[in-house]
């Protein structure tokens, strides 16, 4: 199992930040029970543009349950 670096709520998101095989990349795994997302990210973009990566994933889950009303 990839080593976990982080684990924080994100209003109903729940986001987990892992290692990868690569040195440079980090996962991030977001759930909010209905929706689950996950993707990769530079360690310098998590160090960096954390407040933007944060931003993004509230907005795509916003869209979600949007689109399913």
């Amino acid at each position: 199992m990839p080593a976990l670096i982080e684990s924080y709520k994100l209003g109903d998101i729940e986001v987990r930040i892992t290692e990868t095989d690569q040195p440079n990349k980090l996962n991030v795994d977001c759930n909010d029970g209905s929706y689950h997302s996950a993707f990769t990210i530079r360690r310098y973009e998590y160090k960096n543009y954390r407040r933007h990566m944060n931003q993004r994933i509230k907005n795509a889950y916003k869209k979600q349950h949007a689109e399913e009303e």
